[in-house]
């Protein structure tokens, strides 16, 4: 793998831990949806990483969900729970963003956290040999 690709896995890398720190510091403020919203970005990114450290990009949310499953949780590579937790957390931030009175509270902020910070870390795990 060339020095800049590396570079840019890093990057990714490092733009998932800023949004899962805005994640947690939303919900500390009681700001449920956008603390969603930015929880599923902490696991995009981390996606993005990962699917770059194999020459795959996306160019859409979707296609995303899509090229993680085949290459990574079909696979064997990726636990399937972690598929889970991306596709879920996408489901979960676009009702935050788009829907006016999305419904979520307290306790389904702190779970898109959980599941974002445990994405994010799997991901760290699996990149550790290209860092």
């Amino acid at each position: 793998m060339d020095k800049s690709t590396q570079e840019l896995i890093g990057g990714y890398l490092v733009k998932a831990e800023d949004k899962l720190g805005v994640a947690q510091r939303l919900l500390a403020q009681s700001d449920f949806e956008d603390a969603i919203s930015r929880a599923y970005y902490a696991a995009f990114y981390a996606a993005q990483a990962l699917l770059l450290s194999e020459g795959l990009t996306s160019k859409s949310h979707g296609g995303l969900i899509t090229l993680f499953g085949l290459h990574f949780v079909k696979t064997g590579k990726v636990d399937k729970k972690y598929g889970r937790f991306l596709s879920n957390l996408m489901e979960d931030r676009q009702q935050s963003d788009y829907s006016l009175f999305s419904g979520f509270d307290r306790s389904d902020a702190e779970n898109a956290v959980t599941e974002a910070r445990a994405f994010v870390e799997e991901i760290r795990r699996l990149l550790k040999a290209f860092l």
